[in-house]
This record gives C-alpha cells, sequence and structure tokens, in this order.
C-alpha cells in the first residue's frame, strides 16, 4: 500500500505539474490582440486547467493521507476532465481546420474571405449580437493606428507582414482600389461594385473597416492559429495525463488488492 501511495503521489505531482501549461494556455488566449475581444474564449482552458489542479491536489492528498475513497474521487474527476480536454480539442481542430486566407500578387500581406471559416465558428464570433461589442473592442485595442509608427511609406507598407487583424480591419481590401495615404488613411474613388466590403470602408479611426466582412475574417484566421498553436501544447500534456491516469488506476487497484 505505501509503495502504491507514494507512487499515487508521485503521478498526482506529475497531473499538478500539468495544470499549468493548460492555465498558461488559456492565460495566452486572452492577453492575445483580438483574442482578448472575444469574451467567451477566455475561461473554457482556464476553468479546466483549473480544475486539474484541484483534481491533482485531490488524489495527491488521498495518497499521502492513504485515503481510498479521496483516491477514488480523483480517478473519477480525473477521467471526466481527460474527456472534456480531449473533446475540446477535437472541437477546436475541426472548427479551426478551413482556413479563408488568400494571397495577393506582390504584396507581404495576405488577405481573408470570411466564407473560408468554419460555419459555427462565424456564427459564435460574427453574430449580430456579438459583432458589436467586439468591434468596440478592436477599436479600443489601438492595433490600427499603431501601424503609423512601423510603416511611413507606401512602398514599406505593401512589403510588410500585417497580422491577420491588420489587414482585414486597419485597411480597405486591395480590390476597392483605394490609394495608400497612411496605413489607416486611403484616398480617391472606391470600386463598391467589386466588394461589398469597399463601401463599408472609413478613414474615421472608429470605422475603418471595423464591420467588414475581412475584419470578421481577420479575427477569426488570428483565432484559428492561435488555437492551431495552443493545440500542439495540449496534445503533449493531454498524452502524459492519459498515461498517468492508466498508470495511477493500476496503481490504485494493487493498493486495493494488498
Amino acid at each position: 500500500m505505501a509503495v502504491s501511495s507514494n507512487l499515487t503521489a508521485i503521478l498526482n505531482f506529475v497531473a499538478l505539474m500539468c495544470s499549468i501549461p493548460i492555465i498558461s494556455s488559456g492565460i495566452w488566449l486572452a492577453s492575445k490582440p483580438g483574442d482578448d475581444c472575444i469574451h467567451w474564449i477566455r475561461w473554457p482552458l482556464l476553468f479546466i486547467g483549473i480544475a486539474f489542479l484541484v483534481v491533482a491536489l485531490t488524489g495527491f492528498l488521498g495518497a499521502y493521507k492513504k485515503k481510498e475513497g479521496l483516491l477514488g474521487v480523483y480517478l473519477v474527476c480525473m477521467a471526466m476532465l481527460i474527456v472534456v480536454l480531449l473533446v475540446l480539442l477535437v472541437l477546436a481542430f475541426v472548427v479551426t481546420r478551413p482556413d479563408g486566407a488568400y494571397s495577393i500578387p506582390q504584396v507581404g500581406f495576405r488577405e481573408y474571405r470570411l466564407e473560408g471559416f468554419s460555419s459555427w465558428l462565424r456564427d459564435q464570433v460574427t453574430g449580430n449580437d456579438n459583432w458589436g461589442k467586439i468591434w468596440a473592442c478592436l477599436a479600443d485595442t489601438q492595433t490600427c493606428s499603431k501601424l503609423a509608427n512601423r510603416y511611413f511609406s507606401a512602398a514599406d507598407f505593401f512589403a510588410g507582414h500585417l497580422s491577420s487583424i491588420e489587414s482585414g480591419c486597419c485597411k480597405p481590401p486591395i480590390i476597392c482600389g483605394l490609394q495608400y495615404s497612411s496605413p489607416t488613411t486611403w484616398i480617391g474613388s472606391s470600386n463598391v461594385a467589386a466588394d461589398a466590403d469597399c463601401a463599408l470602408w472609413n478613414n474615421d479611426p472608429r470605422i475603418l473597416c471595423y464591420n467588414c466582412d475581412s475584419c470578421k475574417a481577420g479575427l477569426l484566421e488570428n483565432l484559428r492559429q492561435e488555437w492551431r498553436n495552443v493545440s500542439i501544447i495540449l496534445i503533449i500534456t493531454l498524452v502524459v495525463l492519459i498515461w498517468v491516469y492508466l498508470i495511477a488506476c493500476s496503481a490504485y487497484r494493487n493498493a486495493k488488492k494488498g
């Protein structure tokens, strides 16, 4: 029983350490430009990570105190959390697989089509009930106004590597035919027949292209990229947690037999 309890305690310490990258991933996502404007995305990973932390502490206490009841609760709760994390990863992979990006000849950045992204993700982020608040939040981040400190000529701007939000929200689509004056000021006659976004562009810093489909698509692309990056860490963490859980189950059975 002592050996099994010590092993279970060590395994729970590993599980406790695994909660750190999950919590850190949630904090990192919430702090990224654009992602902090989508309030519901902040919480799932943070809650799951904290839940793993609490459950691992419960298991560690149960092993240290040799309380089979606590260990049983730990094993049930850990199994549930592993399933929840697995479902979240599968959902994230499915909804972030479509990519609405397309390249523009002789331009260093890409533009984005809203139709290219998952319909579920579009509904969650760009619906009329949500977009007004997201628009106001994006304008407050000053992401677009900061471009003036990076690009001082049209040549520099068109050769630059804009983020998806900068490309989609801070300028009109290239197809509109407007002439560059500054990163957020474009002059001339817009070809409104080329794209619906061309009629929505406005040089007002609070408007720009924040209500354009290109801006919505840029935000979705930013979200897609960030979740893809986080998923790599979460997959590794999930594999470790499954391995730890299986060994803990074996140790628990051996302890009961002993």
